[in-house]
């Protein structure tokens, strides 16, 4: 597939010129004009990178790319390196940070929910990207954390009433627990994100409504997945995710 049309497809199907992010969203790094092979990941690493090179792909595709606001724009050290291997091999980098979180089908929070049983029926937060729904198999917010715990195979971090009735859910993936409060005001019985910060474990505690930290990276994997088994099967694209430990 030719590079541009991609790049055309993408931005068009996530929306990309609606988010304001923190970050420039779409074809980051320019590489060969055509696109056979693809490798997906959560974050444009130098072992992604790697693994791109050593599977002869033509772009990689990731949630986390570069170019991040506040960064320093110095293209040396770690930075070179990646920028190097790219350049060097003709290997396109492809990003989407809010666009790929906020998506309805093929997005972080919508494929964390499907994953988890979640029902969307609403959204909050700024840009609407967090999602508010309802829990297919009532329990405890104890019961949810154990659910994410074998779904998403890592022990995630429950702060608050663990016996508390879940009916509400709110979530969203990576780092939003900025979006607590509101999560709260549109009346989540609990909240599901990806990290969490001293000042959360307090508002947990005196809201009565338990938060739940269950990785960035760990909820943060699904949606590049989607959107390379969807590339794959609408463009025929040769589309390989790879999983890169990450504790987080």
């Amino acid at each position: 597939m030719n590079r541009d049309e991609l790049t055309a497809y993408l931005d068009g199907l996530l929306e990309a010129g609606r988010f304001r992010d923190y970050c420039p969203n779409g074809l980051q790094v320019e590489g060969r004009a055509e696109v056979r092979r693809l490798v997906c990941g959560v974050t444009a690493s130098q072992a992604l990178l790697d693994a791109a090179l050593a599977a002869d792909a033509d772009a990689v595709l990731a949630h986390h790319g570069w170019f991040w606001r506040g960064e320093d724009g110095r293209v040396t050290g770690i930075r070179r390196a990646r920028l190097k291997t790219l350049l060097e091999n003709g290997i396109n980098l492809f990003a989407y940070h809010l666009p790929l979180d906020a998506h309805p089908e093929l997005g972080n929070n919508a494929r964390l929910g499907r994953l988890m049983g979640w029902v969307v029926d609403g959204h909050f937060a700024e840009q609407d990207i967090g999602f508010l729904g309802r829990v297919e198999e009532a329990g405890t917010a104890e019961d949810i954390a154990n659910r994410l715990a074998l779904r998403l195979g890592r022990l995630p971090l429950l702060i608050g009433d663990a016996r508390r009735r879940v009916t509400r859910i709110a979530w969203c993936s990576g780092g939003a627990q900025g979006y607590f409060e509101q999560a709260i005001a549109a009346g989540a019985d609990l909240y599901v994100s990806g990290e969490i910060s001293e000042q959360t474990v307090h508002l947990a505690r005196e809201s009565g409504v338990p938060y739940i930290a269950a990785g960035h990276h760990a909820t943060e994997r699904y949606g590049v997945q989607a959107l390379g088994a969807h590339l794959s099967t609408r463009f025929g694209l040769e589309c390989r995710y790879i999983e890169l430990e990450n504790p987080v």
